[in-house]
């Protein structure tokens, strides 16, 4: 069966009409003949919506009991039942009522999508998964429902809804939105100008970016190449060169003076796979173009303008940004620039060749290259030892053979040994010894002997051509020979790199890597060390693992080091490393590292497994054993009030001892009830502004009949975001245990102040506060927190608010801060689609 299309009518906010659009969509289908149900609309008592949805098939909602309460739900069930051409289903990315068979309405509509259903949505762009935090961060509201970005991509059709913000706020004010009691507060919130301008732009941006990947994917399935400038594409190519940071800061401003372009950055790595440039360098220059929004690529190829050609072409370029050359003029004439090169075959495409001071004839300083850097110091010097003995042993003996020996054979003799000597150190060490045996042949070979004229045309000749085959076989064989290292040495690190690889996967414990380590190196002992962070004065440092004979303690032990991670480092004694061994050394501490911190996370989630299991065992006990105590005493209070002679006053007495004694136990009881409920996360609690004065009379109604609580309010006291009657519960609490603590002709008393944002009371016993000085802070010792107070904490914790002790010399003093409705976030005026 054929897969449903998915359409979408994306919106920047609410109101701006997505579930209209829908509706008439509906209604243009029914009306051309197609099979159209209401799978869910929610018309949030617009009534022109509403109207519309008039005429469709409303397929019932599906009623769902959660907490004791009644919510109602698309019924997919229904849906597929009735299998129509078309559903309509609103909010997208609603999230369902716990108990339905898919968390999010999104997994509904897959379903449906599946069954061969077209589904027409409705969709806001702050529910996107990926704009989560950007949306948070300009409207303040935290995104409880969200969709994943892929889920919209994957839609046939995206249509945006969309309305000019100034539009949508006079919408907001004709009470087209939202009930009028909600209108004011929309409005100075979410509903701002800034909020909606940005919330549209983001929508505008991400229906741009789908635009776009339908654009590549037209373009790719009808082999389009050439470039089409529907957007701005500047792409910098980089080498590893000193240069990097220039043309990306270059190619940076270039962008920022178009709106709309996006930055790319290319680096070509030869098909060989061997290492180019300066990695360091290049890992420096990725970082910064992800700093300034653009994005890092990497292609293969041995002709670099053609890799940069065919990446532009692939990626829609539209003007590329070159260095120019670091070659001389002889080098850029014999194999041509890669800038002039690239100009030739670019066609369409802008070039951009930026000068800096590193390109040819901008420095005066000569740069010659590194004479050990293409086959290794070691080589290069015996290369160089093995000519200084092989040239002049060799001389010797053709002179010794001075008869049998002409100009042609001790040519071809010295060519030999150059080739010889190239093989072992590269082309360094091969010219200097074409140049020298050229030299030689000359003063002993060529005639007038031991001087260096030469007479004839002949042998003139003879000496050119050699210099010149000497000079080429050095070039080639030197390359051969720096590839071959390259290729031994990046073989080596990535069997080095492999190994350790498999080792942390197969489990290895950090002494087995680290020794693994100790022998690619060849040190004589490594340790990985941890930094104790509390000791910043002087740093002390403690071994997590080590290997080897006295492993060094300490970074400054060390022969070598590297970091490890956020205060781990690796450290070995033995040997200096070079530079490209201590590259490698840095990628396995860096592994090790992460082997360690995956360690110590894995040991931490299974203490936390067992200390929830262990928590959910106790609660599971209080709530059994809460319960089972609860009709045992209820009985036994029931009994005392039967057993109880009114003609006995003693009898009375003691009664009314125990009954209370029974009481005190029953409320300890529940206590343990709302407790272990409130730990299981059973309890419901309903956020919203509370009158403070009507929460204290529920307090004085609840202590009873000869019970006094002294109360010192402002002359205006801010609502509080509270559960009225957990609030009500939490004063009844502290003000008991206030009078408990009080002296018979002393009253509780209960003081509130306005403090920013928030709302300070304060309960304390009929003491009153101490005073305020050294004795400050200073608090006597105090029985174990009651149950009553431990509950009253978690309470207050649950409504957001905070319950501790009063900074008082003794005796009973607490202090519940809860945010007040003035200074809350715009979370209360969350917009609903």
């Amino acid at each position: 069966m054929a897969r449903g299309r998915l359409r979408i009518y994306l919106g920047a906010a609410p109101g701006v009409g997505k579930t209209y659009a829908m509706l008439e969509e509906g209604q243009r289908l029914a009306t051309a003949g197609a099979d159209v149900i209401l799978g869910f609309v929610e018309a949030h008592g617009r009534r022109p919506t509403a109207a519309l949805a008039e005429g469709l098939e409303i397929i019932p909602r599906r009623a769902v009991e959660y907490r004791g309460a009644m919510f109602t739900e698309m019924d997919p069930d229904a849906v597929l039942a009735r299998r129509p051409q078309v559903a309509l289903v609103d909010e997208l990315a609603h999230s369902n009522v716990p108990g339905s068979r898919h968390a999010k309405r999104w997994q509904d509509v897959e379903e449906l999508l599946d069954a061969g259903i077209d589904v027409v949505t409705t969709l806001n762009v702050q529910h996107l998964e990926s704009l989560g935090d950007v949306v948070r961060q300009i409207t303040g509201v935290p995104q409880r429902e969200t969709l994943p970005d892929e889920v919209a991509r994957r839609a046939d059709q995206i249509e945006l809804v969309d309305l000019p913000p100034e539009l949508l706020r006079r919408r907001m004010l004709h009470g087209e939105i939202y009930p009028s009691d909600r209108i004011e507060a929309a409005l100075t919130h979410y509903f701002r100008v800034g909020n909606l301008t940005a919330l549209r732009e983001l929508a505008l941006l991400w229906l741009a970016d789908r635009v776009e990947e339908g654009l590549q994917r037209y373009r790719a399935e009808h082999g389009i190449t050439a470039p089409w400038e529907t957007r701005e594409r500047i792409m910098v190519a980089l080498t590893g060169g000193p240069e990097g940071e220039t043309l990306i800061r270059r190619a940076a401003r270039v962008t920022a003076r178009i709106p709309g372009s996006e930055l790319l950055a290319l680096h070509v790595v030869p098909s060989d796979g061997l290492v180019r440039g300066d990695q360091a360098a290049l890992a420096a220059q990725r970082a910064l173009v992800e700093s300034l929004g653009g994005s890092y690529h990497q292609t293969t190829g041995d002709d670099i303008p053609d890799a940069l050609l065919r990446f532009a072409e692939a990626e829609n370029v539209t003007q590329i940004v070159l260095g120019a050359s670091r070659r001389g003029r002889l080098s850029a004439f014999l194999r041509g620039g890669v800038e002039h090169r690239t100009i030739r075959r670019s066609g369409p495409i802008d070039v951009l060749v930026v000068t800096h001071e590193h390109a040819a004839g901008m420095s005066s300083a000569l740069r010659l290259p590194h004479p050990s850097r293409s086959t290794g110091p070691r080589r290069f010097w015996t290369a160089i030892g093995l000519a200084a003995i092989t040239l002049p042993a060799l001389t010797c003996l053709l002179v010794l053979l001075d008869e049998h020996v002409d100009l042609a054979l001790a040519l071809v003799l010295y060519l030999l040994a150059v080739v010889v000597i190239a093989l072992v150190g590269g082309l360094v060490p091969a010219l200097l010894a074409a140049l020298a045996a050229g030299l030689l042949a000359d003063y002993y070979f060529t005639p007038p002997l031991h001087s260096l004229r030469v007479e004839r045309l002949a042998d003139v000749l003879a000496l050119v051509v050699y210099v010149v085959t000497a000079v080429v076989v050095g070039l080639a064989a030197g390359t051969a020979a720096r590839r071959t290292y390259q290729a031994v040495r990046a073989s080596s690190e990535a069997r080095a790199l492999s190994r350790l690889a498999t080792a942390m996967m197969h489990g290895q414990d950090l002494p087995a890597l680290l020794e693994q380590v100790r022998e690619d190196f060849g040190l004589d002992a490594v340790s990985l060390l941890e930094r104790d962070t509390g000791h910043a004065a002087e740093p002390r440092w403690y071994v997590v693992a080590s290997t080897g004979e006295e492993p060094p303690e300490r970074p400054y032990d060390a022969d070598v080091e590297s970091p490890a991670g956020d205060g781990l480092t690796l450290a070995g004694r033995g040997h200096t490393l070079s530079s490209d061994d201590q590259r490698v050394l840095g990628a396995c501490a860096a592994q090790l590292g992460m082997a360690y911190s995956h360690g110590r996370l894995a040991a931490h989630d299974a203490e936390t497994g067992l200390r929830a299991a262990a928590e959910h065992t106790r609660a599971s006990l209080l709530l059994t054993a809460s319960r089972d105590l609860s009709a045992p005493l209820h009985t036994a209070d029931e009994a005392l009030h039967h057993l109880r002679n009114p003609t006995d006053a003693e009898q009375a007495r003691t009664l009314d001892t125990i009954r209370s004694s029974v009481r005190r136990a029953g409320r300890l009881v529940t206590d343990l009830d709302e407790l272990g409920r409130l730990q299981a996360g059973a309890l419901d609690v309903y956020l919203r502004p509370v009158d403070l004065d009507e929460v204290l009379t529920a307090v004085l109604d609840a202590l009873g009949p000869g019970h006094t609580l002294q109360c010192s309010l402002p002359e205006h006291v801010p609502d509080v975001i509270a559960d009225a009657a957990v609030l009500t519960r939490v004063l009844t609490a502290l003000a008991a245990e206030a009078q408990r603590h009080s002296p018979t002709d002393r009253p509780a008393r209960l003081t509130a102040q306005v403090r920013p944002g928030f709302l300070e009371i304060r309960v304390t016993d009929g003491n009153g506060e101490a005073a305020e000085g050294a004795a400050a802070g200073q608090r006597r010792g105090r029985s174990p927190e009651s149950l009553a107070l431990r509950l009253s904490r978690d309470l207050a914790e649950v409504m957001g608010g905070t319950l501790e002790p009063a900074v008082r010399g003794g005796g009973f003093a607490m202090r519940l801060t809860l945010p007040t409705a003035a200074g809350r976030t715009a979370a209360a005026d969350a917009p609903e689609e």
